[in-house]
């Protein structure tokens, strides 16, 4: 689980990443069906964004270009994270 301690103490880099589903049972973003991969980005203050893109698309790419995750239930389901760290999402 993402702490605030946590975010404090990491670099600024991607500190997590994965794949999931364009459905509504993953991050539905035009409910293709189709993989998505995301990554998890530590900002330069310890704040902190998702993001996200097709998965056949590089990970450079898609902390490069990719889509920010701005729905809650979105965020928490890929980064499980207190409140704290929650409150430091980068919108």
């Amino acid at each position: 689980m993402l702490t605030l301690k946590m975010l404090e103490d990491m670099p600024r880099t991607v500190f997590a990443s994965g794949f999931t589903v364009d459905s509504v049972d993953g991050v539905n973003m035009t409910n293709s069906g189709k993989k998505l991969r995301w990554v998890a980005i530590r900002g330069r203050i310890y704040d902190w964004a998702i993001y996200i893109h097709w998965a056949t698309n590089p990970l450079e790419y898609i902390r490069d270009e990719g889509d920010k995750v701005i729905t809650e239930n979105h965020i928490r389901k890929l980064v499980e994270c207190d409140n704290e760290a929650f409150n430091m999402y980068r919108y």
